[in-house]
């Protein structure tokens, strides 16, 4: 079975050419970065609810539902998953104090 990341990234290519009224995800980029960027604070501070309250499947699904968002935001910035897995990739085995070390910005 493929990588469902990679799927997923697919799906959300092709909805950008769907109509907004067609499609959750289409309406979302329709109305733009903003829209995006408050549908990832809304469902990050759903993911701490869900953590304070301990039930693991409740942060199994707010989680998922982060994920998703963020790669809607990675698809309207046309940022391939595979970038993110090879920024992941480049970190592993790296202390975390010298990684944040390293950085430039």
């Amino acid at each position: 079975m493929d990588d469902i990341l990679k799927q997923l990234e697919q799906v959300l290519e092709d909805r950008k050419s769907a109509k907004a009224d067609e499609s959750y995800v289409s309406s979302l980029y329709a109305k733009g970065l903003d829209e995006i960027l408050k549908k990832i604070g809304e469902e990050s501070a759903e993911v701490i609810m869900a953590a304070k309250d301990g039930e693991q499947d409740k942060i199994i699904y707010e989680v998922a539902d982060l994920w998703f968002h963020t790669l809607v935001l990675l698809r309207h910035k046309d940022i391939e998953v595979d970038k993110i897995q090879d920024e992941l990739s480049s970190r592993f085995g790296l202390s975390g104090l010298t990684e944040k070390a390293n950085r430039t910005n």
